[in-house]
């Protein structure tokens, strides 16, 4: 996919020299007045402008009535004035060489009317004149470094914000300034701030792709409710992948009253969802379901430890219970937790008798009684278990600021010899224990589910890295492909295009009479399989329109008539082409591979285990296209019927390398002939044991134009 348009920076509205306040009030309360009020209390290093034809001065400052008198070049502007005079306002700034403008002021597409017209023109100004234009309907923005706050929340009262590794970006306002409350609560470490609100020109795509950019950003935090550029989300997504950065994105409308909500929020349509999530799947982005998991995972990847290397998680723990409850959140969140090696096990009992030795190991609470137990465990763990990242529960050790210390000291030695691991710390614990971990790079969690969670985005953002060095590329289109029908055909016909684009299809022939049909039978050899043959027929198993294991010449007559008249039948107005006839597939596994057309993302790939587990449970995994064979493989992973594939009862393995080859040629003819593809069926996909292939046993292709 070719990179989108260059687009002006982002850095005059978070880097600005100076700042004017359209509709500056005296008033510290109001809209226009707590930004003015916030950059004079923070200490924003460069000038201020307030501008207002209505005062002389404002806030002690003097006031201008137009950006033409103001003395000196304005990089930001942030506009706070009724929704009928933003438009002039922005004019007014661009004439005067002003790069940059929030637009606080609400009243735009959000609630109708005139101010759809508003909006658009403002995205016209945009276009036009190059300056980057944040909102309308939004909060502003936050620039830590530079204690700039170019916002109204009430949460940057005071500032009281530390400068850190973590930029977000929300479309959101009101969450924007929820998250800024929590951060500043948790003490988290913040860079950039913003809410982009009606996103007139400045999307939480151009957001993901500055702080990409940004040598100071090493999380990208985002609130996402709809995207409205597929290439620019994807060409951010990518420079994040690219450059390391770790992403956690918190996407609402999984359900449909949520997905409702935010397109009346901010004039957005949300896409399907299951889209999103094979969207953040196929570029690394980790998508937090909860609140508290978004900042858990925000913090833990703001962490200077190093990220893990593998799945593997060692436990110890001073309760035996809290140590079940964490296996059964590393199961859910899949980390492996394997045992500790039997002559190390032996050790841990030498030290401790009574211990759990196994993993979790359980200290007990003895570790009150001798603190040297817990370093002497853990470098067990660390060298004979050989764990990519251990999580210790301490109970309430750390609300004693000596035992904190103690712990901690400890700590700090048996890292000093394994560097390269990654080690989380769950206990209750006071500010100065709190404060003497974490300045000493040691993730500390309250609760240890919590932590268990945060070593699994830890692990999860380590494979990232890992699969960022290897290359993916698509494969080629053969060069014979042909092109999608122009209408809806038979099966025959479509699994002759399938084919020529690389997917692997059944021995078939149509056959128009008794005659042909035996004819066909004998050439690709008993037993057959027989079905009606119609573009209007999508489900032909529903009425009884397949009929498998004919085996000889007198009962494909049969099949034959029998088809045709339950054709008549059940389908009177349905076009009948004839009769396939087909070769009797053998033994596989069912799976269903199909191509849809989603109105944010265009061609998208779903690919699941036939039968019950799609039906019942829709358990499927999306990509969109195109992609390569990698990314294949990690979509089969993650259906849960993908045991069916690994072989059970006796069963051999299937060929999944066969299968993924398959998925990522259909990705590529999807993407190259996504205008004139409604969908795609293959439906079933039957993969056979392991070097055997795959085979297309029926299919369907919908172009846009029948749709």
């Amino acid at each position: 996919m070719p990179p989108p348009a260059a687009r002006p920076s982002l850095a005059p509205l978070f880097d600005p020299r100076a700042i004017a306040i359209y509709g500056a009030s005296s008033d510290p309360s109001k809209i226009g007045g707590r930004p003015l009020d916030f950059l004079k209390k923070s200490g924003f290093d460069g000038p201020l402008y307030p501008i207002n034809p209505k005062a002389s001065q404002i806030q002690g400052l003097p006031a201008y009535p137009t950006m033409a008198a103001v003395p000196d070049a304005v990089d930001l502007a942030i506009v706070a004035v009724p929704a009928p005079a933003v438009l002039a306002a922005l004019e007014d700034c661009a004439a005067h060489g002003v790069r940059g403008a929030v637009v606080l002021s609400a009243g735009f597409a959000e609630v109708g009317g005139p101010g759809v017209a508003w909006q658009e023109e403002m995205s016209a100004l945009a276009r036009r004149t190059g300056m980057r234009v944040v909102g309308p309907n939004c909060m502003g923005l936050i620039n830590v470094r530079r204690r700039l706050l170019g916002t109204f929340t009430p949460s940057a009262a005071g500032f009281g914000l530390v400068p850190g590794r973590i930029s977000v970006v929300s479309q959101s306002g009101a969450f924007g300034g929820y998250c800024l409350s929590l951060i500043r609560q948790r003490g988290l470490g913040l860079n950039l701030w913003i809410t982009t609100g009606n996103q007139c020109d400045v999307d939480v795509a151009d957001c993901i792709e500055h702080f990409a950019l940004d040598a100071e950003t090493q999380v990208i935090a985002g609130y996402l409710e709809a995207a409205a550029d597929k290439e620019r989300l994807f060409h951010a997504l990518a420079l994040a992948r690219e450059r390391g950065k770790r992403v956690v994105i918190m996407k609402v409308g999984r359900s449909e009253a949520g997905a409702h909500a935010t397109a009346s929020h901010t004039a957005s349509l949300a896409g399907s969802d299951q889209v999103y999530e094979g969207v953040f799947r196929q570029f690394g982005v980790l998508r937090a379901r909860s609140i508290d998991e978004f900042f858990d995972t925000a913090y833990a990847a703001a962490s200077p430890a190093p990220l893990p290397q593998g799945r593997r998680l060692g436990v110890l723990t001073v309760s035996g219970g809290v140590g079940a409850l964490m296996a059964d959140v590393a199961a859910d969140v899949g980390l492996d937790m394997p045992p500790m090696p039997e002559d190390a096990q032996r050790r841990l009992k030498a030290l401790l008798p009574f211990c759990g030795p196994r993993n979790p190991v359980d200290m007990t609470a003895q570790l009150v009684n001798d603190l040297t137990l817990f370093e002497r465990n853990f470098e067990v763990m660390l060298q004979e278990g050989r764990y990519d990242v251990i999580v210790a529960f301490l109970s309430s050790v750390g609300l004693v600021t000596e035992l904190g210390r103690g712990i901690l000291e400890q700590l700090q030695t048996v890292l000093q010899r394994f560097p390269d691991r990654t080690v989380i710390a769950s206990m209750l614990a006071s500010t100065e224990v709190r404060q003497m971990f974490e300045q000493a790079g040691v993730m500390l969690f309250d609760e240890p589910t919590r932590a268990v969670r945060a070593a699994g985005a830890l692990v999860h953002y380590g494979q990232q890295l890992q699969k960022r060095a290897l290359a993916d590329m698509p494969p080629p289109l053969p060069a014979g492909a042909l092109p999608p029908p122009v209408q809806v055909v038979n099966e025959v016909e479509a699994k002759t295009v399938l084919a020529s684009a690389g997917i692997p299809v059944v021995q078939e022939r149509v056959a128009m009479s008794e005659d042909d049909a035996v004819r066909a039978a004998a050439d690709i050899g008993y037993p057959v399989v027989l079905k009606i043959a119609s573009p209007d027929i999508a489900h032909k198993s529903e009425i009884g329109g397949v009929i498998v294991g004919v085996r000889n010449a007198a009962q494909v007559r049969a099949a034959f008539r029998t088809l045709r008249e339950r054709a008549h039948t059940y389908a009177p107005a349905a076009r009948i082409d004839g009769v396939v006839v087909a070769q009797m597939a053998p033994p596989g596994v069912e799976t269903i591979l199909g191509v849809a057309h989603d109105p944010v993302f265009g061609a998208v790939l779903m690919f699941g285990v036939g039968g019950v587990f799609v039906e019942a449970f829709q358990d499927v995994a999306f990509r969109v296209a195109p992609f390569g064979v990698a990314e294949a493989r990690a979509m089969i992973e993650e259906v849960r019927g993908k045991v069916l594939l690994a072989g059970v009862r006796g069963q051999p393995p299937a060929d999944m390398e066969a299968l993924a080859s398959a998925i990522a040629a259909l990705s590529v003819y999807a993407a190259q002939h996504a205008d004139a593809i409604e969908s795609i069926d293959i439906n079933p996909l039957l993969v056979l044991p392991r070097g055997q292939g795959v085979l297309a046993l029926d299919a369907l292709i919908v172009p846009r134009s029948a749709a």
